[in-house]
């Protein structure tokens, strides 16, 4: 074939070949031209790449005439934009309001809303919601998405959140750490049918339509380092179900010091966490830490990840016709954990700020 590469536009188009981003199409035409260069055969270049041998042979030339140039493609002709720099600017800035401050009783922006405020207010000559759309698309915008975010106003968030950390991954040597909490309102709901499994090119499916058979709440207590959990599934939620789970607490870890994670829940403690520490505690030799979460931190307690995993794999959808049969299931499952899944979740918060 005659084509002969110089080492250093060899070099760039081994990098453009290898190339793991980028334009495709510049990835095949290096190729291209890299296989022309080793005398192979046009008509197996095509093949190869599925294209015909005049579309090889044109980016061949395309090479020899420009080089390295040639494999770029060519300014397309087209109108110019009716949209300038400015307005587009314009339209991004007004996506990052809030509609309220332009007199509109809504919360969040449409395609439509936005191009319509633009007009309005003098920001842009003309404009259609397609164009506000492609405008939003490149600038990585979607006004019309939200996420929830919880905002916490412990004046301690800092100061405790810092100490649940560095407790977690530093934990004191030879003394437990454990993460207590309950899970309330566990619905025995049973469904009409049951859950129909998963088939190739279908998702599994369960019945929209339940019946409520009562409700249960699910105390558990998640030991860091082990994995190990303690569970109890109780009527209600009261101080005297979590003063008794805490006692099987007490029988369980009978170590001199005991670390324990808890939130604040008013069930869990009175003023300056009197209910346990004259009550309890002081019944137990002093010999349990509490730790508090800050206020909506839960998520800094490990037994929420726990919970999770309870969730998932049980209550989202089974069925249960009765508290009894719910309570069973719970407990199944707490004893295989215990036996054969046990294990300690790899923590990787280290207290830096959360983007929200």
């Amino acid at each position: 074939m005659g084509l002969r590469l110089s080492r250093k536009e060899k070099a760039a188009l081994e990098r453009a070949a290898r190339a793991e981003r980028g334009e495709a199409r510049r990835y095949r035409r290096a190729r291209m031209i890299l296989l022309a260069g080793q005398d192979v055969p046009i008509a197996t270049i095509a093949e190869r790449f599925g294209t015909s041998r005049s579309r090889v042979t044109a980016w061949i030339r395309r090479f020899e005439a420009d080089r390295l140039e040639g494999l770029r493609d060519l300014p397309r002709s087209g109108r110019p934009r009716k949209i300038s720099a400015l307005e587009r600017h314009q339209a991004v800035q007004l996506a990052c309001r809030s509609p309220q401050e332009y007199g509109l009783k809504r919360s969040l922006w449409s395609h439509a809303t936005l191009a319509e405020t633009l007009v309005e207010e003098g920001l842009v000559r003309s404009i259609s919601p397609r164009s506000v759309g492609l405008i939003l698309e490149e600038a990585e915008l979607k006004p019309h998405r939200v996420k929830m975010w919880c905002h916490s106003k412990d004046p301690a968030y800092q100061e405790k959140m810092r100490a649940l950390v560095s407790l977690y991954l530093d934990p004191p040597r030879d003394e437990p750490v454990i993460c207590v909490d309950e899970k309330t309102g566990r619905q025995a709901l049973s469904r009409s049918r049951q859950l129909k499994s998963a088939e190739p090119g279908r998702v599994g499916r369960f019945e929209f339509q339940y019946k409520r058979n009562g409700t249960r709440c699910l105390f558990a207590c998640f030991n860091i380092r082990t994995g190990k959990v303690l569970g109890r599934c109780t009527k209600k939620r009261t101080r005297a179900d979590l003063f008794s789970f805490m006692e099987a607490v007490a029988k369980a870890y009978r170590q001199r010091r005991v670390h324990v994670v808890l939130d604040n829940l008013h069930t869990h403690c009175d003023t300056s966490r009197g209910a346990f520490v004259t009550q309890w505690n002081r019944r137990h030799r002093n010999r349990f830490v509490f730790h508090d979460t800050p206020t909506r931190g839960s998520w800094l307690n490990q037994v929420e990840l726990w919970f999770g995993i309870v969730s998932r794999r049980v209550l989202r959808y089974g069925s249960f016709a009765s508290p009894d049969e719910l309570v069973a299931a719970i407990n199944a499952f707490v004893e295989r954990w215990n036996s054969a899944e046990a294990h300690p979740f790899r923590w990787t918060y280290t207290g830096q700020p959360l983007v929200a």
